[in-house]
């Protein structure tokens, strides 16, 4: 198993970490098999998106309208409340196919770090199963 460490700087963002999931498959020298990633947070979240010019914001502005404003009771600040809600939506983990040493990704699409609470340093832990050829 290994584990990215990724710093946020802003509140909401989202963050390309497809080349350091990439770099972590060549090293590893997986030929064939099954990438899992798991955040270590309640308050991030992991999906793919296509990530063209500005649709970072519009991804990060439609979450936020999922979420209804409402009384939270929260203990630990009601605040906070509609990160750890976005971020459940979201899920915390992404299973993804390895072929032929490379990431089986669609044309477009980017593995991706949804930050809902930062800014903060956020850990990606990352394992592998390889398939025996």
């Amino acid at each position: 198993m290994e584990e990215i460490i990724i710093r946020t700087t802003k509140d909401r963002e989202i963050i390309d970490i497809t080349q350091e999931i990439q770099k972590l498959v060549k090293a590893k020298a997986i030929r064939n098999g099954i990438c899992n990633l798991f955040i270590l947070h309640t308050t991030a979240a992991l999906t793919t998106a296509d990530l063209d010019f500005g649709t970072e914001q519009d991804f990060l502005d439609a979450f936020e309208a999922l979420i209804p404003k409402l009384h939270y009771r929260h203990p630990h600040n009601p605040a906070h409340v509609k990160d750890h809600i976005m971020a459940t939506i979201l899920g915390p983990s992404l299973t993804l196919p390895i072929e032929e040493g490379e990431l089986l990704v669609g044309a477009w699409q980017r593995i991706i770090l949804v930050e809902l609470g930062g800014p903060r340093e956020r850990n990606v832990v990352v394992s592998f199963s390889n398939v025996i050829e």
